[in-house]
């Protein structure tokens, strides 16, 4: 797997291809939008039965993360619960699996507009705004606000004829994409990011992190 180095924020930072963001000078894992709990909270509101492995499935790709960067501090920006509910009812062994990844390192758990209480009392980890280096780390991108790293919006492009994750990188906003199994996502061509990155880049998960300017796929 390639990543893809680029500066922001008067930082350098690397895109993985798997839509997780490190940090090298600071070691740094950030990811977003884990969902953690979807199937159960879908199944609760009486929505779409969706198989129960999709929490498995994303703590497989954040211990493969975790594996590969070896991190001091692990950033979820928010959306780590699919809602509040569904962070309280993980299952113990899901939060001793977490509680084993967090050993030895911070992690930090901002909230999201799903799980406003973010953090569930049975994990490790901590809740509250991080601010270093000029960066900003928070759920939803603020207009005016950047230099900021976000989620939320789950950015996804079309590349020859596939739908994949992607980063969206412009001077102000660093947004990453849905880090969690069964998440959906947002073109870059709709409007809320348009506003808050209208040039930069795009970069394409999947075997490789793929960079294509934003100009040239909005053209498209």
């Amino acid at each position: 797997m390639t990543d893809h180095a680029f500066d922001f924020g008067g930082q350098r930072l690397l895109a993985r291809p798997s839509g997780a963001l490190y940090w090298p000078a600071r070691r740094w894992l950030v990811l977003a939008d884990l969902h953690l709990g979807k199937s159960e909270r879908m199944a609760r509101r009486g929505g779409a039965l969706l198989p129960p492995y999709e929490t498995e499935a994303t703590l497989d790709r954040v211990e493969a993360e975790i594996a590969a960067t070896d991190p001091v501090v692990v950033v979820s920006l928010g959306d780590g619960f699919d809602d509040d509910a569904a962070g309280r009812a993980l299952p113990d062994a899901v939060c001793d699996r977490l509680g084993r990844m967090a050993a030895g390192r911070r992690w930090i758990w901002v909230s999201g507009n799903h799980d406003p209480g973010a953090i569930c009392p049975r994990l490790p980890g901590e809740q509250q705004a991080q601010i270093l280096d000029g960066l900003t780390f928070r759920h939803e991108a603020e207009q005016g606000q950047g230099p900021d790293i976000s989620g939320h919006f789950h950015p996804c492009l079309r590349l020859a004829g596939q739908r994949r994750r992607c980063f969206l990188a412009g001077r102000d906003h660093l947004i990453l994409p849905a880090f969690g199994a069964y998440t959906g996502g947002l073109d870059i061509t709709d409007p809320s990011l348009t506003a808050l990155v209208p040039e930069g880049l795009a970069i394409a998960c999947g075997v490789r992190a793929l960079p294509v300017p934003v100009r040239s796929l909005r053209r498209a």
